[in-house]
């Protein structure tokens, strides 16, 4: 009898989350993702800060699961009115 193994690699999987980018008072682009509560990052450039939220989602996320928690939390959007 043959046995043939075959290993599957984790499948990738990708969520689309929002963030947040301002630029603080020293020039800083910082970062963050509304849905994952604590979750910032920042950079000297757009580029550099953009690169890092991913870094610090993805930590985040995987500490979430560790921990049994939802990996994210619900956000709603609400109209409200604006006087120019």
């Amino acid at each position: 009898m043959v046995s043939s193994y075959v290993s599957e690699a984790p499948r990738e999987e990708k969520m689309r989350l929002p963030v947040t980018v301002y630029q603080d008072e020293d020039g800083w682009y910082v970062v963050e993702c509304p849905v994952i509560p604590g979750c910032i990052s920042q950079g000297k450039t757009q580029a550099e800060a953009l690169r890092n939220i991913q870094e610090a989602i993805q930590l985040c996320l995987e500490v979430r699961q560790e921990q049994g928690l939802p990996l994210v939390i619900e956000s709603l959007e609400i109209e409200v009115p604006v006087y120019a």
